[in-house]
């Protein structure tokens, strides 16, 4: 995964094979935060100033921080998707809500680990 983690930010990363470098871009954020770097040790070094510049600037101005993620997701799913859902929810003695956030958790853990 091209993934990088500071103070529950999250990153992406990818390599430029043009330019010869890493570049990555904050994800779950509104905000536009980018960085780059050549070596591997200077990446999480420019991802970690690139956090704390946002979070400095951000109280030097006074804006609130934006939060990765609130906890809330809504989305639309077809009626047989809602339904199966429901039942094995029900089956499994849980609320659809409970069992969806132990089954998206443990897909999420499969790929971000």
């Amino acid at each position: 995964m091209n993934m990088m983690t500071h103070k529950n930010y999250h990153a992406r990363v990818e390599f430029d094979a043009e330019d010869e470098i890493f570049i990555g871009h904050i994800i779950g954020i509104n905000d536009i935060i980018g960085f780059h770097a050549e070596k591997v040790a200077d990446l999480k070094l420019a991802f970690h100033e690139a956090i704390d510049d946002y979070l400095a600037t951000c109280a030097k101005t006074g804006k609130k921080p934006e939060k990765s993620y609130s906890g809330k997701m809504m989305f639309r799913v077809a009626p047989e998707v809602h339904a199966n859902a429901s039942i094995a929810a029900e089956l499994s003695g849980k609320s659809l809500n409970q069992w969806a956030e132990n089954v998206l958790d443990e897909a999420a853990r499969k790929l971000v680990g």
